[in-house]
């Protein structure tokens, strides 16, 4: 059974944050659930902040916007700074350790330092660590079915890009190899 989220996903801009966060919009748009995915980045675009907020439930969603996450991907140290504290207790945060020099700590959210830009790179998928911590955080709160998983991504990638789903999908099961 799919589980209700309320994520947010953190980093730089060009890291693909936006991407993952309508791979798992989509997914719930796919099981006709409750979903909102709501965008936030700086004005730099690629290399400045972005951020985005992902809804998806079985109830309709009062706002677009999570200001408190209940799962959070954070893809550099400044992102995991900022949210980490602000998850409730029992949440989960996967925070790429290779672009994070310092994993934030708590006692009431599990939070697992994955080194996902690395993992990307040694398998020649530049630019893969945002699916790489997605399908980490579908193997530990499975947001949808693995069926709607890849249709999803299938609905996500643009079609001047097909020839990188491929590419997502290695990503995605690599996440949740680990």
């Amino acid at each position: 059974m799919a589980q209700n989220i309320n994520i947010i996903l953190s980093g730089f801009g060009g890291q693909g944050l936006l991407f993952a966060g309508k791979l798992i919009a989509n997914a719930g748009l796919v099981e006709g659930r409750e979903i909102s995915w709501l965008p936030s980045y700086g004005p730099e675009m690629r290399g400045g902040t972005a951020n985005c907020s992902v809804c998806l439930s079985d109830e309709p969603i009062g706002s677009p916007l999570v200001t408190e996450p209940d799962a959070l991907i954070a893809m550099n140290q400044p992102s995991a700074e900022k949210f980490v504290p602000k998850m409730v207790p029992g949440g989960i945060a996967l925070v790429d350790s290779t672009m994070t020099a310092e994993v934030p700590t708590r006692d009431d959210v599990t939070i697992i330092a994955i080194p996902a830009t690395q993992l990307a790179e040694e398998n020649g998928l530049h630019g893969g660590a945002n699916i790489i911590l997605t399908g980490k955080l579908w193997k530990e709160r499975p947001f949808c079915e693995r069926a709607t998983l890849d249709k999803a991504l299938e609905k996500t990638v643009p079609a001047k890009h097909k020839n990188l789903l491929g590419n997502n999908i290695k990503a995605l099961e690599i996440g949740m190899s680990l």
